[in-house]
């Protein structure tokens, strides 16, 4: 099963997604990409999901432009403007759904402030997802 998760800067929210997902079964493979993509993960981002035992330290945002040829069984975008953004793909796609979140990039505040934002997406990322995943991804699995 091939996934691709979009956002607009492939900095948090869809960083977190691809981490949370990957992490779940290791028989997905999922990416993700910014249509605007920034110059490097939140440290926000991988300091919330590191305390799920999540580590995407390493991930690098890509542009979506890259996956626009390829075949997804899923793509889901986790932002307005990704949605309205979203290229056209020449490749297959299964199913497209728009899943959107709050952007914590947007918080401001303390360096705890901004923290308590990214867990709150963060543990809405994973909640929304694993029932996606329970209730349409596993079942075609």
């Amino acid at each position: 099963m091939k996934i691709l998760i979009l956002c607009t800067g492939n900095s948090c929210r869809s960083q977190m997604v691809e981490g949370y997902l990957s992490s779940l079964d290791k028989r997905l493979d999922v990416y993700s990409a910014g249509t605007n993509p920034e110059t490097e993960v939140s440290p926000y981002a991988v300091s919330v999901m590191k305390e799920k035992g999540i580590d995407i330290s390493g991930n690098i945002p890509t542009n979506v432009e890259q996956f626009v040829n390829e075949a997804f069984d899923f793509v889901v975008t986790v932002c307005d403007n990704a949605k309205n953004n979203c290229p056209v793909f020449t490749g297959t796609v299964g199913r497209r759904q728009h899943i959107g979140f709050e952007d914590p990039a947007d918080a401001r505040g303390s360096r705890d402030e901004i923290l308590d934002k990214y867990r709150e997406v963060r543990d809405l990322i994973i909640s929304t997802f694993n029932d996606l995943y329970e209730n349409s991804i596993k079942i075609k699995l």
